[in-house]
């Protein structure tokens, strides 16, 4: 049997050529979402800044919960927003270590050197205490180092890019408000410029006051003697720190704490990786599955002539399904290989956009491209099977019959399998409709446009003759000639345009399910916005934020009613993570309208919350009732419920005091700032002058800002689910090329009873035209319900949202698909003699 699969394959190249390009396009697919789920597993974060740190000690930087069933217990740990700050006091219990000869406290805060216009160059900056150099280390290349309060050591990086040398003067922009200080010193690091960020030093007493964290370090430092065990080492700090929540950290462990930025990104990378690995597999099924199955249809003929001859069904099965593995390994390490190459490009295309920080490094190794042959050799064996279990099943004279006319009624089996998927489809819009946040409706969503996809390839040929015959009289009557060929062929062929429009609605489903989704909820997002900020102007930085000292300014301006604070993080309330803002509580309402429902926000104040409709009905809080927040660096505090109101996409589902969340961010300037009253723009552009990097806003201004930024958030689901797309679109391709081009006898026979190849070329425009009106039909009414129940559930109303030309360039690239890829093999197909095309072998 093996050698009669490989003898088929040789034969009949061309029958197979549709599943290699599915097949290998799965599993290049297949191994960049691998790659990209073990890079958020393994990847590598090097280390800069503390490159000559033996070991480092930390805060633990997850919130753990712990879960009681039965008599188990299960520490579930989440990763924290924020960096969580080490007890000052830790670097006590370590001084008189054996093998230590250093304890070094270090503090890291934002500090970056303003240039005359604003913001320096790009990249992260960093203040430290000079004192910290050592972990890197640091040496002076000129000057010395800081000894009063006003006086700063840059890095040779950042004094390049400031234009300053020692003696200069240079403008430092903080937590705290901008102020300058006088550079005595230049300093490089011993191993190689800083890459990733800038190091800006300070004295201890002044880098403690611009790090605004009392009693509190980053992290501590341990440098040994010489020759020490560096295990027994750690053994002894571990032992120091027991019954407290430090970790000692050491090699591979150091870069994650330096850059906590990479380690939040590895776990989004998690969740992203494998969203489109299992969105990604499903639709290489899908796509595999319709490809063998349309290979097995045109060789329904041969299938029966060899159970004439005496194969048997388990023979006949077990031969495709060895051609599929031959198939599958062929296509599979070619695409693999691809593979590879397409998980750099999205790589570097996630960190253009700024999805990923370039600290995290992109990991290949053998997994994915192993894992992905496998899953595509299991893939195309599987779908091979299944494809022909009908036609190694049947009597060989039923067989030979369904070959000439393929029969009108699928069985019984396929359709209740279609029904039931069409059932698992209504059920998960049901539950989507339920779901009110990204994380947990992104995944349903896409899965149920797949159920839907699979309830219509299995549905499909009864949906396509009643489709046809629709449509068949319609386009019979606008072209009597072509149109009527067109009519009766789609009638009679229905298997064989199902399994072109399974691919094409899906495709169209996919796309608009992925486009309108961001769109849906960026533009109720906008919508609660604009409808719910009340001041006139904004105040917003192009660097680290809008500085406090701007914000007093500005309320100090005659006119000036209110002014308001805004800085944005993500906390917990209990297992649950919430955007958070942290707003001025005096005269909140006169600058914003989050459309309270319950309560009020004249009460806000010191120890107070507001929630959205959600987060209040997520955690059963009531006003009045006090809710443990947990904040960003892991500190939890009680807070009384004070308002619930409904517009959470725009407005974040926590408002709490500006004081409160300041205090646990990394960042403490305020992201915007708004203002209130009759005061002109000028008067705010004056008092706002001596903040260069501050520029005052107007609504539609804002406006402009914030699409842009919903904008850029949208591209990372863009680049991640557009290779789905893509992989459909090529399915697409795929399935018509294959279905065009085995029909050349039958535009033989046409050509020799008098049609000439002008009417076989309309009469294919015809019929595609039905496959497109009837594919886009499909995916338009299945991308709708999908939407509209995911709307549901974020914004509370089934009002999906889709640009019109947006939506009008899903259709257009599905129908210019669709009429390429017939009208190219068609024409290849028509140029052959028509004699001999009829008499030429199936």
């Amino acid at each position: 049997m093996f050698f009669l699969a490989l003898s088929t394959l040789r034969a009949r190249k061309g029958a197979f050529a549709g599943a290699f390009v599915a097949l290998m396009c799965a599993a290049a697919l297949v191994t960049a979402c691998g790659a990209l789920l073990e890079t958020g597993l393994r990847g590598r974060i090097p280390t800069e800044r503390y490159a000559g740190t033996p070991l480092l000690v930390t805060a633990d930087q997850e919130l753990h919960r712990i879960e009681r069933k039965g008599d188990k217990t299960k520490d579930k740990a989440k990763a924290l927003t924020e960096r969580a700050w080490l007890d000052a006091r830790t670097a006590d219990r370590l001084t008189a270590l054996p093998g230590v000869r250093a304890v070094v406290p270090e503090l890291t805060f934002p500090a970056e050197v303003l240039a005359p216009a604003g913001p320096g160059a790009g990249g992260s900056s960093w203040g430290h205490a000079w004192e910290s150099a050592v972990l890197t280390p640091f040496g002076l290349d000129a000057g010395r180092a800081p000894a009063a309060d006003d006086e700063i050591v840059l890095d040779a990086a950042a004094a390049r890019s400031a234009g300053a040398g020692v003696g200069g003067t240079v403008t430092v922009q903080s937590g705290a408000a901008p102020a300058a200080y006088r550079v005595v010193g230049v300093a490089s690091p011993a191993g190689g410029p800083l890459v990733r960020q800038s190091a800006l030093f300070f004295t201890a007493g002044e880098a403690r006051r611009l790090a605004g964290r009392p009693g509190q370090v980053a992290a501590v430092g341990l440098l040994t003697e010489p020759g020490a065990d560096l295990a027994a080492v750690r053994a002894r700090a571990v032992a120091a720190l027991a019954g407290t929540t430090a970790e000692v950290r050491s090699g591979d462990a150091l870069g994650p704490a330096e850059f906590l930025a990479a380690g939040k990104a590895r776990v989004k990378l998690i969740s992203m990786g494998a969203a489109m690995g299992g969105t990604s597999l499903l639709v290489a099924l899908l796509v595999v599955t319709g490809t063998f199955s349309l290979s097995v249809q045109q060789r329904v003929r041969e299938l029966a002539l060899l159970r004439a001859i005496g194969a048997t069904p388990r023979q006949l099965r077990r031969t495709v399904g060895r051609e599929a593995l031959v198939v599958g390994l062929l296509a599979g390490l070619p695409g693999a290989t691809a593979g590879l190459a397409l998980a750099g490009w999205l790589h570097r295309r996630f960190l253009a956009i700024g999805a990923l920080p370039d600290t995290l490094h992109l990991l290949l190794s053998p997994f994915p491209p192993v894992a992905a042959v496998l899953a595509t050799l299991l893939a195309g064996w599987g779908a091979a099977r299944v494809s022909a279990r009908r036609p190694a099943r049947v009597h060989p004279t039923e067989g030979l019959a369904e070959a000439a006319a393929p029969r009108a009624r699928p069985g019984a089996g396929r359709l209740v399998a279609g029904v039931l998927a069409a059932v698992g489809y209504a059920v998960l819009v049901f539950v989507l409709s339920g779901l009110h946040t990204d994380a947990g409706a992104t995944p349903v969503t896409f899965l149920s446009v797949v159920l839907a996809a699979v309830a219509t390839a299995l549905l499909g040929p009864p949906a396509v003759r009643f489709a046809t015959t629709v449509l068949g009289r319609v386009v019979q009557a606008l072209s009597p000639s072509a149109g009527f060929l067109a009519a009766q062929n789609a009638r009679a062929s229905a298997q064989r345009l199902a399994a072109v429009v399974t691919p094409l609605s899906l495709a169209v489903a996919m796309a608009s399910t992925i486009l309108f989704t961001q769109t849906t909820a960026s533009h109720a997002a906008g919508e609660q916005v604009r409808a719910g900020t009340t001041a006139p102007y904004v105040l917003a930085a192009a660097g680290p934020g809008v500085p406090g000292a701007a914000a007093e300014a500005v309320r100090g301006v005659p006119g000036v009613a209110a002014v308001t604070e805004v800085v944005r993080s993500t906390v917990y309330t209990g297992p649950d993570r919430f955007p958070a803002q942290g707003v001025t509580p005096s005269g909140l309402g006169r600058t914003m309208d989050p459309e309270v429902t319950a309560g009020s926000l004249d009460a806000m104040g010191e120890d107070t919350v507001a929630l959205s409709r959600l987060a209040a009905d997520t955690r059963g809080a009531t006003v009045g009732g006090t809710l443990p927040v947990t904040l960003g660096d892991g500190v939890t505090v009680p807070l009384r419920v004070v308002a619930v109101y409904e517009r959470g996409l725009g407005f974040g589902d926590l408002l709490l005091p500006l004081g409160v969340l300041a205090a646990h961010v990394d960042n403490p300037l305020a992201s915007s700032v708004l203002v209130a009253g009759t005061a002109t723009r000028e008067e705010l552009a004056a008092a706002a002058r001596p903040f260069p990097a501050v520029r005052i806003l107007g609504r539609a201004e804002l406006d402009a800002v914030r699409s842009a930024q919903a904008g850029s958030q949208a591209q990372v689901n863009y680049v991640a689910m557009g290779l789905i797309i893509a992989f459909t679109g090529i399915a697409v391709v795929n399935t018509l090329v294959m279905a065009t081009a085995a029909r050349r006898r039958e535009f033989a026979l046409l050509r020799l009873i008098g049609t000439t190849g002008r009417q076989v070329r309309a009469m294919l425009r015809w019929e595609t035209l039905m496959v497109v009106l009837l594919s886009v039909g499909l995916g338009s009414a299945v991308a709708y319900a999908t939407l509209a129940a995911y709307s549901t559930g974020m914004t509370g109303a089934a009002r999906p949202y889709a640009p019109p030309l947006t939506y009008l360039g899903v259709v257009a690239a599905a129908a210019a698909l669709a009429f390429v890829a017939t009208a190219l093999p068609a024409r290849l197909a028509l140029r052959a003699d028509a004699a001999g095309a009829i008499g030429a072998r199936e």
